[in-house]
């Protein structure tokens, strides 16, 4: 055993997650809860990006135009389902000393592991791809860039990822909350232009018979939650919780699983602002309006100026559009590195590692957009993220294993209460992105 972990290190020897990143942060050891509180800050928001990614706003869109304000009810619930997880795979990380890619690695036979990461490396090129795409129509809308020209741009992120690894985890996580802070306040601005009514607001929040009776509901309220928890996320918060030099001891593990999960949990209440708000303004704008039909990026960006009377409203909401997609370069990139090295022990430079991934997603989109043009792109969108969908059963079951064996969680193990959540939200995502990859197949 390693520092009181129940986990028997195995085929991986004693190799940390991220390397000389991990316990890289500093944190106090005493000092008032506030001050030990900012000094695991970070991690959660890092995580929370890929809640808020270019991935997920068309289906807001559609949701807010067509129905108003009912699958807020929908938001809410995929958020709560989402601090469950997430909660969940930092226990693992700062339990056992492993991140998710390793503690697949260790357990399962060297076939399945190998599955495993094939499966995880397409949802990171899937996911990249709806990075690929939103930031290129950002640009496009911001700058009047064509998209082709926008898809080539991207690649040139590759500078960013080196510039800001080289200075350390606290520099990623300073680009990313401060990233995060721009869409927080082009919302918050978004909102305040677009003055929806707080009682219809709130009782959106509310559970109504509308979202399993009406067929076309259930869909979007299945692609909300289908799309919620990405796969990716999971082996991310599993490493990057590990960065902070907390001691490695059951009563240093116990204080640092509190202080993550409240970080993580205050970041995803984040996250559950921006969605609800883009479809808060999607209902309060489109919606109010009789503009149900609103369902693409490019098409809310262009009416929003005219049915609210200001010009500066579709700015905002491309600038939000631009740092969605900038940040999710940052978690992509961490995400993949993190899943080759824990599966594979295979260690590659990061400018490296990110220029392979995003070759990867911009060649099909440069292709895509030269052969089809914007319609072609919007509909490698949607296939993107039925390719998530496709590999969230891959992260999430095994995920929700390691932390309910006692053998390998030791003290940390989860309650039975829990683990029957747990499982019960595993099973349901799982049915929900099943439900949604055959109905987008059988084109339901």
């Amino acid at each position: 055993m390693r520092d009181g972990s129940a986990w028997q290190f195995g085929k991986l020897g004693t190799e940390p997650s991220l390397g000389r990143m991990n316990g890289s942060v500093a944190v106090a050891g005493s000092g008032t809860w506030l001050r030990r509180l900012l000094a695991f800050l970070g991690p959660g928001y890092m995580v929370s990006v890929g809640y808020m990614d270019p991935g997920n706003w068309a289906t807001d869109i559609a949701g807010g135009a067509r129905f108003g304000y009912t699958l807020l009810a929908v938001i809410l619930l995929s958020n709560l389902m989402a601090i469950v997880l997430q909660a969940l795979a930092a226990r693992l990380g700062i339990a056992t000393g492993r991140d998710l890619a390793q503690a697949c690695r260790d357990h399962y036979p060297r076939p399945v592991g190998l599955a495993l990461w094939a499966a995880c490396e397409t949802a990171i090129i899937a996911c990249d791809l709806a990075e690929v795409i939103g930031t290129a129509i950002a640009l496009k809308l911001l700058f009047g860039l064509p998209l082709l020209w926008g898809v080539i741009l991207t690649a040139l992120d590759v500078l960013l990822i080196l510039v800001l690894m080289q200075r350390g985890f606290r520099a990623l996580e300073a680009f990313v909350i401060a990233l995060l802070a721009i869409i927080f306040l082009c919302f918050g601005a978004q909102i305040a232009l677009a003055a929806p009514p707080v009682r219809a607001v709130l009782a959106g929040f509310l559970p109504s018979p509308t979202i399993v009776t009406d067929p076309a509901a259930l869909y979007i309220a299945i692609g909300i939650l289908g799309a919620t928890v990405m796969p990716h996320n999971l082996y991310l918060h599993s490493a990057i919780v590990q960065t902070r030099a907390y001691p490695r001891t059951e009563a240093g593990r116990r204080a640092a699983l509190r202080f993550a999960v409240t970080d993580s949990t205050i970041a995803l209440m984040l996250a559950l602002f921006v969605n609800a708000a883009i479809l808060i303004m999607a209902a309060s704008v489109f919606h109010a309006a009789g503009r149900t039909d609103v369902e693409e990026i490019e098409q809310a960006h262009e009416l929003l100026s005219p049915l609210l009377g200001v010009g500066l409203a579709s700015t905002l909401f491309a600038v939000a559009l631009l740092a969605s997609g900038l940040n999710s370069t940052v978690t992509a990139t961490l995400a993949g590195q993190i899943v080759m090295e824990g599966f594979l022990r295979l260690r590659l430079a990061p400018w490296l590692r990110r220029l392979l991934t995003r070759a990867v997603a911009v060649v099909p989109v440069v292709a895509v957009t030269a052969l089809y043009g914007d319609q072609g792109t919007a509909k490698l969108l949607v296939l993107s993220q039925v390719v998530l969908s496709m590999q969230l059963p891959f992260a999430v079951i095994p995920l929700v294993r390691f932390v309910s064996d006692p053998a390998k969680m030791g003290a940390l193990v989860i309650p039975g209460w829990l683990k029957g959540l747990s499982w019960a939200i595993a099973a349901l995502i799982v049915a929900l992105n099943l439900k949604l990859l055959a109905d987008t197949v059988l084109g339901a």
